[in-house]
């Protein structure tokens, strides 16, 4: 495994150029140092002469000084030039990752759609619009008032749907009737062999047995 050669990224035309930009940059900065040095040593130079009455020493000094500051000025431009191209490459690789990823989404979108059937889509549609104009049609006929002929035919269908049930919860009929045997079977009280005694015949009698 500590074998396995890591692949190294590989290094583009733009790399290259971003890398040659900012060492120029650099180089640049230092000799900005440099030249700032210079001048103020000029200047210093130029200070120390004239309290020597060197005049025309003085001078030169101060010429001197004088080319190193357009030179200073000409390198603070190339100084600007260089930091604006590394802007403008930093831009444009931002701008080309957008539009990358842009690109990515698009074709990401129409791979989707390539995957959905117009047809289905179209009778999906259609289904819709049927499905809702037939509630809308119910719902419009459900909020009509009913006329006086429709309320009695509904009322008719009502009673012939009710007398249906009633015949159909009915029990059903014996299949057969009783024989006279069975009649003969039922248990029946017995007949009395003695006539009843009336209550009047009895107060009558309870005075004779005293």
């Amino acid at each position: 495994m500590g074998n396995l050669l890591v692949k190294k990224p590989k290094i583009t035309e733009v790399d290259r150029a971003i890398l040659s930009l900012k060492t120029q940059r650099r180089k640049l900065a230092q000799y900005q140092q440099q030249l700032e040095a210079v001048i103020e040593a000029e200047k210093q130079a130029a200070r120390d002469l004239i309290r020597e009455k060197k005049k025309q020493r003085a001078l030169l000094a101060l010429k001197k000084k004088k080319a190193q500051e357009e030179l200073l000025k000409q390198v603070d431009t190339w100084l600007i030039n260089v930091e604006q191209q590394l802007q403008d490459i930093e831009l444009t690789s931002k701008q080309k990752a957008v539009f990358e990823s842009l690109k990515a989404g698009n074709n990401a979108i129409k791979a989707i759609q390539s995957e959905i059937n117009l047809e289905d889509v179209q009778k999906l549609m259609d289904d819709t619009d049927e499905a809702k104009a037939y509630q809308e049609e119910i719902n419009a006929i459900l909020g009509e008032k009913l006329s006086t002929e429709d309320e009695e035919e509904i009322l008719a269908e009502f009673e012939n749907l009710e007398a249906q049930i009633t015949v159909q919860d009915l029990p059903e009929a014996p299949s057969s009737v009783p024989s006279l045997e069975e009649d003969e079977k039922l248990d029946l009280p017995n007949v009395p062999t003695k006539a009843p005694v009336s209550a009047k015949t009895k107060v009558t009698e309870e005075p004779l047995l005293a």
